[in-house]
């Protein structure tokens, strides 16, 4: 996100210099891309997993700090909730095995903050959408918020523009309406997020074809059912998250301004830099801290600047399918891939993943043919419905590409598009057995029509009729950490 943010209160005047350098940086940008050589390398991916800790009766455990300590890993971080840590996967290269090595990488990760967990506090780490044993009192409680002046100056900078508690309201088979002071709600949502390095001239072709993949690979990931005690969306994660850092006064019916947590705007023209300049255009700072680099300056004699002031603010614009500029290895743009729940296994993930990259990869280099029968509004309508039905959506999508679109169900779409990824997939350069073995899980859970929010469900619902929803979303926490235990995809997952 750039800058390290260490203060917590601004005045005018750091809003003054913040919007100066942020101009200096979209210049400086425009012209590192028209550099010859820019960003242009192999395409590689990278993974962050979100995770939840509880304690043995299936409660939020807010130990982050205290279990990061002893995991002592620098792949491991915190997050928004003392109840939430972060893994940060090592990238890799799209060619060979990438999914079995991300995959592999996570396991292990996973189970050494497990132990850890285990032997600390009795605890336990699940990769999951929302913790089903949230209540009320852990997402509406600032002393549950990670201590960093980060997150403190984020919640202060929404509260300056909204000046009004964030508003939930959810509706699915049940209705949830409440609402938070502070950004401790954001943190309920944990995700899985997948990094595509692409090169510059295929950026424009590679996010289009992200747009319109994600939506049936979001409708077979399905992983946060419940919040609160109430049955919501197939992936809950996406209506919270927009709703929990609306900045906007008047929250939905503010219509001429956009929500920070969007799908977007509309397709992309040339590439990324319009993103880029979007989030300038469209969104008020929320973080205005200065640093040291003349970004101009840099580009100018042929270095490449971090572009600080443009990442942190770009980093509190939060669209599903997220440009990222990044200095590193002379400087380089992906796509960050942010629409899938964390869970339920490293298998489930990389599976996700799989499907998800596999599509973008088939996809982009017929894009021309795809974009005349298929708008941008079709896409968004699309990924806000796989995000409430999940396997029951009906898509809107094109016979062949450049054919008018109809409606078909996510679990058909889903079962006819598994071999265009894997087209995509091997076109890349990915082993058939690393690509096989991923899809292979999809099919799976599609011949089962069970996905991590199908199984929740079923157990949350088997638990009512024996206790309350308090309880019945601890019997769902405990029961989901057993079965996620052995690494067993959860189409296999029984019923307890």
């Amino acid at each position: 996100m750039g800058l390290e943010v260490d203060r917590e209160s601004f005045d005018d005047a750091d809003y003054v210099a913040f919007d100066a350098r942020l101009q200096a940086c979209l210049d400086a940008l425009a012209e590192l891309m028209a550099r010859p050589g820019f960003g242009v390398a192999p395409l590689s991916l990278g993974a962050e997993v979100e995770l939840d800790l509880i304690d043995a009766k299936g409660d939020p455990l807010p130990k982050s700090r205290e279990i990061l300590a002893a995991v002592n890993d620098s792949r491991v971080t915190l997050e928004i909730d003392r109840f939430n840590l972060e893994i940060n996967a090592s990238p890799v290269a799209l060619v060979g095995s990438p999914f079995a090595a991300i995959g592999l990488e996570l396991d292990r990760v996973l189970s050494a903050i497990g132990k850890v967990a285990a032997s600390h506090h009795g605890a336990r780490a699940l990769a999951i959408g929302i913790l089903p044993s949230l209540r009320t009192e852990h997402v509406q409680s600032p002393a549950l918020i990670t201590d960093r002046p980060r997150y403190r100056a984020l919640g202060a900078g929404l509260r300056r523009l909204r000046y009004a508690p964030f508003q939930i309201s959810i509706s699915g088979i049940d209705h949830l309406e409440t609402e938070c002071e502070d950004l401790t709600m954001e943190g309920a949502n944990t995700s899985l997020q997948i990094h595509l390095r692409v090169p510059p001239q295929q950026f424009a072709a590679m996010h289009h074809a992200a747009q319109i993949a994600t939506a049936p690979v979001l409708a077979v990931s399905g992983n946060s059912p419940l919040l609160l005690g109430k049955r919501l969306w197939e992936e809950t994660r996406i209506a919270l998250f927009r709703q929990s850092v609306d900045d906007r006064p008047l929250g939905e019916i503010d219509e001429w301004r956009p929500s920070r947590v969007s799908f977007g705007h509309g397709w992309v023209r040339r590439g990324a830099h319009e993103l880029f300049a979007e989030s300038v255009a469209l969104y008020e700072p929320l973080l205005p801290i200065v640093g040291l680099e003349d970004p101009l300056a840099c580009v100018r004699r042929g270095g490449v600047p971090t572009l600080a002031e443009l990442r942190l603010h770009h980093g509190t614009v939060w669209r599903w399918n997220r440009a990222v500029y990044d200095s590193a290895a002379d400087g380089h743009l992906r796509i960050e891939l942010r629409s899938l729940p964390s869970g339920p296994t490293a298998r489930d993930m990389m599976a996700n993943a799989a499907f998800l990259v596999g599509l973008v990869l088939a996809i982009a280099p017929e894009i021309e043919g795809w974009l005349p029968g298929l708008t941008f509004g079709h896409a968004r309508r699309n990924f806000y419905s796989a995000a409430r039905r999940g396997l029951a959506a009906e898509l809107l999508w094109p016979v062949a590409a450049g054919e008018r679109v109809r409606a078909i169900g996510a679990r058909e779409l889903a079962e006819r598009l598994l071999p265009f990824a894997r087209a995509g997939l091997l076109s890349a350069g990915v082993d058939a057995e690393d690509a096989d073995r991923h899809l292979d899980l999809i099919a799976g859970r599609l011949t089962i029509g069970q996905t991590g929010s199908v199984w929740q469900r079923r157990v949350f619902e088997d638990a009512l009729r024996t206790t309350d929803a308090d309880e019945a979303g601890r019997v769902v926490a405990r029961t989901y950490g057993d079965a996620s235990a052995d690494g067993s995809p959860v189409h296999e997952w029984g019923r307890p």
